[in-house]
């Protein structure tokens, strides 16, 4: 099954996302938590495009498509922003952050624990970023 959404680079359409996902995922038997686990992650990455790659330009676009079968569910995200290179990420210490009542910072960590594998690329002027939950 592949499903596939467009929108602006907005945080109003955020919740378009989620809901997205949701109704997406609704035939794949996931726990509840499961399913809350990777609308968090997929969250994230697209506020982190929308915010910081895209700097909230409406007029600029992200796509996502959700890819599955019984063993796998793949979401690829595609915009034309500012690509993150993850050779620069540093993993924050999530601790340290709490303590210092820091808000943000951790959301790629989240993900990367959450996801069994993500992937960053760049081909041309789109940047792709590919994260896969396996099902068993």
């Amino acid at each position: 099954m592949t499903n596939k959404i467009r929108v602006s680079c907005d945080r109003k359409n955020l919740k378009t996302i989620r809901t997205f996902v949701t109704d997406t995922l609704s035939p794949v038997h996931l726990s509840e938590i499961t399913l809350n686990q990777i609308i968090l992650a997929v969250d994230e990455i697209c506020a982190n495009l929308i915010i910081h790659s895209n700097k909230e330009d409406s007029q600029k676009n992200l796509c996502l498509t959700i890819r599955y079968d019984n063993r796998e569910i793949i979401f690829e995200l595609e915009d034309n922003g500012t690509p993150f290179v993850q050779a620069n990420y540093k993993a924050p210490n999530i601790h340290d952050n709490i303590k210092a009542g820091k808000k943000g910072g951790v959301g790629v960590a989240l993900v990367n624990r959450i996801m069994d594998k993500v992937e960053y690329s760049v081909k041309g002027s789109t940047n792709i970023c590919r994260m896969h939950k396996l099902l068993a």
